[in-house]
């Protein structure tokens, strides 16, 4: 069986407990790679070897009590806000009828028990089907959740109720109880559902940004309009000023400006010309151009970058785990507090049987789960969110608190410190055909894209005539090229340590050498320029208490005068990436350590890091190898990252202590009396959205 994946928007979930239901129902089934974010909706996994079909899936998840959206549904009648309505139109007046009895005031029609029961029967039926669903489907999946408290707390309240009706006890008669908990864990409901909306805007700012539509130039000259997931790679597109970008792909003809702040973070417009690279999604400000599709579909920049936060959001950090345990077990424990306050109360301290029963009723109802589930998740999607927005790419939310402990920041020192535009400084060709060497070095450097490759290749020019015809070409990390020609003559260009011991006595100057059978035919000297933004980045770094290191395969000379010139007190020249490897490995043992490269030698050092940072703008193999992706290219964005993240995890600690804080004391208050189950629900309801607004903070807050 293929192994195929489904992402599905599901309806019904509200908090983690929920999440973790349909998670242990679909891993139980025996489906593969399964997330499920309860702040999105969303639920993925792979089929993998299960022999279920959609069909029996979406069932399963239907029983647990949630439903399955499917594309282009109408949305139920009985939305959460016409719920919320119904039952806050009938509450009212019982309320009304409480509250006036209060003051001595007495309505005699509302204080009629059948006319109370006829109000209640509306609420409480919403609440049934609501909250009643909701629980029985926590039950059958093993992982019962905060709906169960209201419906147990509710059910009580109304079934005694009732009771006292038929009975004619008045004094039984609760039923304003039971309709104002469901009534108030609705708005309750409705408050985090928004709220949870706000926590999520990121991606939904990035899903914005892929258009609708796009021109299609004919061979024939006309253009049409077609719809994005029917461009095709190799498409050739016009796009006009105003327009979004629709793919990913090269300029052909025409220039202009480009507007890419919402994917990279860079503030200023582009300007983009013939052979330039934009990217979906961005927007054309100025000018008209023509441009051929490289990427499309999924496989556009802005496709991946929403995958990757949505992944992101999905991870949860360690500091989490405690919380979800307490949350796996908390509602059995509630359950087991509120039997034993009705026992205590009744049994013991000889309370009627009323304030025994509204005691533990008040137990149920004010007990939190979700806070605790909440207190992560929605701090962690609006920090990856607010990176994103920055520029700042985080692979999973487990780095966002593992980046908050940092202490020391190692970076290599070409591309990533300095601008990694090196320029051709002087070539000596030793006396050898300058058109020759110059061809030489062009072939050879094709096959890499480290960026001193990008930089010789703006400089050396192919040539038509050259003579030397490569049968196979290599790319030594931290070394350079070798290559083998049609005579089967051995070339070489790198740094001096791809010299002969001979020759390497007499050099070491310069940057390049390039040898035909151990033979020096030429050198190449280039320079390069330190970023603008290094020198600030190192200044805060230190001024923050962290050790800035810088790791270098460059030639001694070069890597000292760059950390002087930085104020790095801390250096090591002339690492092969084996050599980077070991020292990552020997500074991660003593404290949390960060890489920062741009190279394919840096990969290994940036996978083995404590965190791996690599810039937008470096090697497929050193974005692939890192957690953190600074898109623009720029280092301040670093600072960035280090101060959202810290943000974070403060938020996620300041959540947690008040979830903890507030089941500690809540759940004693209402055992002792000192709360009715109504103010019990009232202050339920509201406590999720304490720690929601705490996160939602975080998006606006200056860090």
């Amino acid at each position: 069986m293929s192994n195929i994946s489904y992402e599905w928007k599901v309806n019904g979930m509200d908090c983690t407990n929920c999440a973790a239901s349909i998670t242990r129902f679909l891993q139980r089934k025996g489906l593969e790679n399964v997330h499920v974010n309860f702040a999105t909706g969303e639920v993925s996994f792979s089929r993998g070897q299960a022999n279920m079909t959609p069909e029996e899936i979406k069932a399963g998840i239907h029983k647990l009590g949630y439903t399955v959206v499917e594309d282009g549904s109408k949305q139920p009648f009985w939305t959460l806000e016409r719920k919320l309505l119904l039952s806050a139109l009938f509450t009212a007046p019982l309320l009304l009828e409480h509250l006036l009895m209060v003051v001595g005031l007495n309505i005699a029609a509302l204080h009629n028990p059948w006319v109370q029961l006829l109000l209640c029967l509306p609420p409480f039926l919403v609440g049934l089907f609501h909250f009643g669903g909701s629980a029985l489907g926590s039950l059958r999946g093993g992982l019962p959740n905060m709906d169960v408290l209201i419906f147990l707390g509710s059910t009580a309240a109304f079934i005694y109720s009732l009771i006292g009706t038929f009975l004619a006890r008045p004094d039984y008669i609760f039923y304003e109880t039971s309709a104002t908990i469901i009534t108030l864990v609705l708005l309750g409901n409705f408050l985090e559902k928004r709220s949870v909306r706000q926590t999520t805007s990121a991606i939904e700012e990035l899903s914005r940004l892929q258009v609708g539509n796009a021109r299609r130039l004919m061979p024939s000259g006309a253009i049409i309009s077609v719809p994005l997931e029917e461009i095709q790679m190799g498409d050739r597109l016009l796009v006009n000023e105003g327009d979004q970008i629709p793919a990913d792909g090269l300029v052909r003809s025409g220039q202009g400006f480009c507007d890419e702040s919402m994917l990279t973070g860079e503030s200023e417009p582009l300007e983009k010309g013939v052979g330039d690279q934009v990217i979906g999604g961005a927007l054309w400000v100025s000018g008209s151009i023509q441009m051929e599709a490289t990427a499309v579909g999924k496989n556009t920049v802005l496709s991946k970058l929403i995958e990757l936060v949505k992944d992101a959001q999905r991870e949860k950090p360690q500091i989490q785990r405690l919380a979800d345990r307490i949350s796996a077990i908390f509602v059995p424990v509630v359950v087991g507090i509120s039997l034993l306050t009705f026992s205590l109360s009744y049994f013991a301290f000889d309370l009627v049987f009323q304030q025994a029963l509204m005691n533990s009723i008040a137990v149920l109802v004010i007990s939190c789960p979700c806070a605790m589930g909440l207190a992560t998740p929605t701090a962690v999607t609006v920090g990856v969110g607010r990176l994103a927005r920055n520029g700042v790419l985080v692979k999973g939310g487990q780095t966002l608190e593992t980046f908050a402990s940092l202490r020391r920041f190692v970076f290599d020192k070409t591309g990533t410190l300095t601008n990694g535009r090196l320029e051709v400084a002087a070539v000596d060709y030793q006396g050898n055909d300058p058109r020759e060497i110059d061809a030489v070095i062009q072939k050879l450097e094709q096959h890499s894209s480290h960026p001193i490759a990008r930089s010789l290749l703006n400089h050396f020019s192919a040539q038509e005539d050259a003579q030397t015809v490569f049968t196979e070409v290599k790319e030594e990390k931290g070394l350079g090229m070798e290559a083998t020609d049609q005579t089967g003559a051995s070339w070489r260009l790198g740094s001096f340590r791809t010299l002969p011991a001979a020759l390497q006595a007499q050099n070491g100057r310069h940057s390049l050498y390039l040898t035909k059978d151990q033979q020096l035919l030429a050198t190449v000297d280039l320079k390069d320029r330190i970023k603008p933004e290094a020198a600030d980045t190192i200044r805060y770094l230190r001024e923050q208490g962290f050790e800035p290191i810088i790791l270098s395969g460059d030639q001694e000379s070069k890597t000292a005068a760059i950390a002087a010139e930085l104020g790095v007190a801390t250096y090591f020249a002339e690492q092969l990436p084996a050599d980077k490897l070991r020292m990552i490995e020997q500074l991660d043992r003593s404290e949390p350590t960060a890489m920062i490269g741009d190279g394919i030698n840096d990969a290994p050092a940036l996978a083995k890091a404590t965190i791996g940072v690599s810039l937008s703008d470096a090697s497929q193999a050193a974005i692939q190898s890192a957690q953190v992706v600074l898109l623009n290219g720029h280092l301040h964005r670093l600072t960035d990252a280090i101060r959202i993240s810290r943000a974070t995890l403060q938020t996620i600690r300041q959540n947690l202590f008040w979830a903890f804080a507030y089941n500690v004391v809540a759940i004693p208050m209402a055992a002792l009396g000192f709360l009715n189950p109504m103010w019990a629900a009232f202050f339920m309801a509201f406590s999720d959205v304490v720690v929601i607004g705490n996160s939602i903070r975080l998006r606006f807050r200056k860090v």
